[in-house]
This record gives C-alpha cells, structure tokens and sequence, in this order.
C-alpha cells in the first residue's frame, strides 16, 4: 500500500512528515533541511527550481520567481513566463512535487495520498484551488485540514481533556482557533482569522521604511527597482528575525543603487522599539480574531487551560505580549515537533489510512454560508463554526405567478447583506412547472464534505427536478484545463527527474575521473602494469570527452568501462 504524507503548505516555508512506527516524523529534504522555502522560479533555459535553489536565484532572476503564492490562491491571478501563464495552483502544485520527491526519496517507495493543511479562514475558493494544486502535483488529497485544527491533533491526541487555543501565526495568513481534546478527541469549538495577516506584511513594513529612509538621503528611488527590492525583503526577514533576539541590529546592503556620482549603498540601524512602531496596526489586527473566537466559542477565560502557539510569526516579541495580555498570561506552549502543522496532517492521513486508531477530528467551516432572498439580505442556511461534515437545506418559494425558472444565489460571509459578502455560485433551476406564486416549494440543501468545501442543489419538490453544482467560489479551474495541467505537471516532473539522473551521472563520472588519476598519480610506475595504465588512461580520456559532449547515455557507458579499468588499477 502506497504512504500517505502530511504537508504542511505554507505561505514562505512548506514541510512534509510521515508516521513512523504511529508517530509523525518530519521529512528532510534533499538539501537536508525540515522545510523547503515556498518558492518557485523558472531559468531561462525552462529549468524549473523549487525551494532553496529557486530562493539562492531570486535577486539575480526576479521576473521569473515566484514566492508567496499561497495568497493567491482562489483568485485569478497568474504569471505569464514565456508566453505561457501559470496560475496559483500550478506553482503550489511544483512545491508539492518537490516535497513528494523527498518524501519519496526518504521512504523508498511511491507517494500518492496526501492530507494537506489550509488556514483555517479559507474559503471555498481557496480551499478548491488547494486541493487542484495537490491535483495536478499527482496526489491523491485525502483531506484539506485547517492549520490550527493539525498543530493542535500534534498536540494533544494523546492528552487528556484540555481547552486550548491555538493561534497560528505563519508568513501570510493569521489564524486563531478554540478547541476541546481529549481522549483522542479534537473538536474545534471556533476558529477566526486574516488571510491577509502575517508576517510578510511585517516584512515588507520594514521594506517600506527602508526605501524611504534611502529616497529621503540619496534622492534615488527603489520603489520601482525589482531587483533592488527583492535584495530589501531578504534584508527585512533576516532583520525582523534578529530583532526577535537583540534591541537592535544592522541592514547594510552594498551597491543597491547608483547615481551620477557612483555606486550607493544602504546602511541603516533598526531598533526593536522602532520596528515595533511601524508594525503597530497590524499586531492590532491580531485582535479582532482572538475576541471572535471567544465569543463564538462562550467561553471565559478561565476555561482555557493552555494557549499553543504555532508559526514563526509567534515568536516576535510584540506578538508574545499581545497573546500574554489577551489571555492574561494563559500557559503558553508550543507543541515538541519540528513543524506541530505538518505531524498533525500526518496523524490524520494515518487516521484516514487505518494506520492510527482512535483518535477523532471535528473540524468546522469558518464562514456562515447562504442564499440571497428579497431585498438583497443574507438568508444562512449552515451558520460559522458548524462542525463538519454537514448537511442543511431550507424550503423556498417562487415570488411571482407562473414563475418557470429560479435563480438561487450562494454567499459567503456573515454581513445581513449580501452585497457585503462573497458571492460563491449561482444554480439556476429551469422548467418549474407554472403556479400561483408561493405555491411551488423549491428545497435547498447545502451538503459541505469534511475538506469544507460545498456542494448545492435546488430542488422542486412538486416534479422532482433538481440541480446540483460544486462550489468554488468562482476559482475552480475547467476539467480539461485541470487534466492539461496534471499532463504538464507529469511532463515537468519526467524532466526533473531526468535532469537529476543526468546530473547523478555527470557527479559520478567526475569522481572516477578524479579518482583514477589520482590512484596512478600516488602509485609509483613499477606497481601498476604498464598496460594496464595504458587502459586505464584512455578509458578517463573517453570518459571525459563524453563529458565533454554531454551525451548522458555515452557518459554512463564511458563512466561502467572505466570502472571495469579503475577495478583492475587496484589488484
């Protein structure tokens, strides 16, 4: 039976973990790091680079590297590269690939299935872009599970009863959820959260400080410069994270910019205080989802015993106040895992495979979910924080005589009206057979899976006619486009995986091009036989002409008969 895996997907660093011997064990990558950056990049030779190699090239290759692509994910954005644009399923799907490959790599067999983790405040749109991207990356996704909901299975499936808050803080979403566990029981009570909070936006606060302190002493702006630009987010994350740990430190980039006297340099010092004013109203916005959750969840509190902080963006300072001050000093933990997110899914593909027993997890759907009625207001019909799995519906009528169709519009949101919240899908019901107006009665069920995400239909229930569609929010890429995508995901992989072959080859050949020539170099001419010298000597010059063509299958061929000659060296 193929191995299920956890992946954690995350805004600036994703990571994938495996249950072993019924505990999760994060994954190193084939860099030998716990996370790989969520960065993509295209070469100019169309390469493909994922990860730590993709972020080495950012400054050097910014038009054609792509991070933080998480938070575009379920909107209609896209990068065009060589005439060919990708949206933000595809590029997850390359990150997905990569952590599949290591994954694979690790165990020695195949990947197919996958739980994967989303924030918590997703929304149908986001949620059916992430399970496309899985998709395409050939995965077979077993579940969506929200961020706080996983770190918190990590934490406590084996505790006993305990109230917790988890608050999940990563680079681009903010999440924060209240859940009771025990006996293998994870129920989420309520959860809130930004999509467009976090720690990217403190990143590029500092950016902006950074720019305007040089425009305002050079007279140059870098507002424009992209390469500049990507050189500043580097300096900004490595000067946020250093902040976390002194009261001050040090941003000097060297030739940033140029003027007509000559190369510019920027040299600046940033406090924790000053940083921490210009961050101010976005730790400010962490409120709002912490008040939420409470009174969603009614309870005081008193009644939380521990808060479990997730997320490099937790361990800001001003972030560990802010919860301190919240909670009023609340037991802060954080779970004893490499990546809690990335063991938790892990845990959950072994609960859904049959490899872990006893152990439940309710999860909820964050965003109340209804239908458009008279005057625009918003009729919910699965209010926010209902546990999933789910199923509702409610009975309509028509509003006219002889009314033959029915245009049922879903929303998302919690607004009264609907013009405030997200439209999601449209049914449209055709055909109704003609009556007096509040005679007919149309029932609309809202059915939503246990990854969140929906599916309506309408229904007469007079003649029976009914229609069904899948919600998505508007994002949901065609059938034939997703087949497309899964081909050209399949082909960039048979390419990848070629080009690591080839590369194994080529190291190979070098080293036993090294090696030989050093054996004959340290061995004196009476110990080696004259014709075995000989041979030996032309089967490495061979071997490096085949090099030199960069002829893989010449390579190797060259590379087993120089073996054959290194073997009879040593005798």
């Amino acid at each position: 039976m193929a191995r299920a895996v956890g992946i954690d997907l995350g805004t600036a660093h994703s990571v994938v973990s495996v249950l072993e011997g019924g505990e999760p064990t994060v994954i190193t990558n084939a860099e030998g790091a716990i996370s790989t950056p969520s960065v993509v990049a295209f070469t100019k030779n169309g390469e493909v680079l994922v990860g730590e190699a993709a972020k080495r090239q950012a400054v050097t290759n910014t038009d054609r590297t792509i991070c933080s692509v998480k938070r575009h994910m379920g909107t209609g954005w896209k990068v065009r590269i060589d005439g060919t644009d990708f949206t933000p399923q595809q590029i997850s799907a390359f990150i997905l690939q990569k952590l599949k490959r290591d994954a694979e790599s690790y165990l020695g067999e195949r990947v197919t299935d996958a739980v994967i983790t989303v924030p918590a405040y997703f929304s149908q749109a986001e949620r059916q872009a992430t399970k496309e991207a899985g998709q395409i990356a050939g995965l077979n996704v077993l579940r969506l599970v929200s961020e706080p909901t996983s770190a918190a299975l990590a934490y406590g499936f084996d505790k006993d009863e305990e109230t917790i808050m988890v608050i999940h803080f990563g680079g681009g979403t903010f999440d924060v959820s209240l859940l009771e566990i025990g006996d293998g029981v994870v129920d989420v009570k309520a959860t809130s959260g930004d999509n467009e909070l976090g720690g990217d936006d403190w990143d590029q606060r500092i950016v902006g400080h950074l720019v305007k302190r040089f425009t305002d002493e050079h007279g140059v702006g870098l507002a424009e410069d992209r390469t500049a630009l990507r050189r500043l987010r580097e300096a900004a994350q490595r000067a946020k994270v250093e902040l976390s740990s002194t009261a001050e430190t040090r941003i000097y980039l060297p030739y940033i910019a140029a003027s007509a006297k000559g190369p510019l340099h920027l040299d600046e010092r940033l406090t924790r205080d000053g940083f921490q004013q210009l961050t101010a109203d976005l730790l400010e916005r962490c409120k709002a989802p912490f008040h939420n959750v409470i009174k969603d969840a009614g309870v005081g509190l008193e009644e939380i015993d521990y808060v479990i902080l997730v997320g490099g963006s937790t361990r800001m300072p001003a972030v560990i106040e802010l919860v301190d001050e919240l909670t009023g000093g609340k037991k802060r933990q954080r779970v004893r895992s490499d990546d809690p997110v990335a063991a938790g899914a892990a845990l959950q593909a072994g609960v859904l495979k049959g490899e872990v027993r006893d152990v439940l997890l309710l999860d909820i759907t964050p965003l109340s979910l209804g239908v458009e009625t008279e005057g625009g207001i918003m009729n919910k019909i699965i209010e926010r924080n209902t546990t999933i799995a789910t199923k509702r519906s409610e009975i309509f009528t028509t509003t006219r005589d002889n009314q033959t169709e029915l245009e049922i519009k879903v929303y998302e949101g919690e607004h009264k009206l609907t013009a405030r919240n997200k439209k999601i899908a449209t049914i449209k019901l055709t055909g109704l057979p003609p009556a007096k107006a509040g005679k007919l009665e149309i029932e609309v069920a809202f059915d939503i899976d246990a990854n969140g995400i929906m599916h309506v239909s309408a229904k007469e229930l007079r003649t029976g006619k009914e229609q069904r569609v899948a919600v998505t929010g508007g994002s949901a890429l065609p059938q034939g486009n997703l087949e497309r995508m899964v081909r050209e995901a399949e082909r960039c992989e048979e390419q990848e995986r070629q080009r690591r072959n080839s590369a194994e080859t080529r190291d190979r050949a070098n080293q036993l091009v090294y090696a030989i020539e050093r054996f004959i170099q340290d061995h004196h001419a009476d110990t080696v036989p004259i014709d075995i010298k000989t041979k030996a000597e032309a089967a490495v010059g061979e071997l490096k002409e085949a090099l030199k063509n960069g002829d893989d299958a010449a390579v190797h061929e060259a590379t087993e008969n120089a073996a054959i000659t290194a073997q009879k060296l040593r005798r």
